[in-house]
């Protein structure tokens, strides 16, 4: 019983970091798009890391520096990945407290 308390505690803890890093990310981003020696973030990463927790974070990093927010084929992964991950914390936490 401990250790699924621990790892309930740890969901929200995963989820700040994550989101810490994909609005990092984002800035890194915006950051490269800016100047022309710089690589940017690709795309992959940037949903990759969506997709593992770090949704809110590139939600809000998105709007704030009105980074990826014009691109639909982004948008549309990006609220995918939020769904999926959304749909993966709700069976983990369903499996967790039953």
């Amino acid at each position: 019983m401990e250790a699924r308390l621990i790892l309930l505690a740890g969901l929200p803890i995963w989820v700040a970091l994550s989101s810490m890093v994909t609005a990092w990310l984002y800035i890194q981003d915006k950051n490269a798009a800016a100047t022309a020696d710089r690589q940017r973030v690709s795309e992959r990463t940037l949903l990759l890391w969506s997709l593992v927790g770090g949704w809110p974070g590139g939600w809000i990093a998105g709007r704030w520096l009105l980074q990826k927010t014009k691109k639909l084929s982004y948008r549309a992964a990006f609220i995918l990945c939020a769904i999926v991950n959304f749909a993966a914390l709700f069976g983990v936490v369903w499996k967790l407290i039953k």
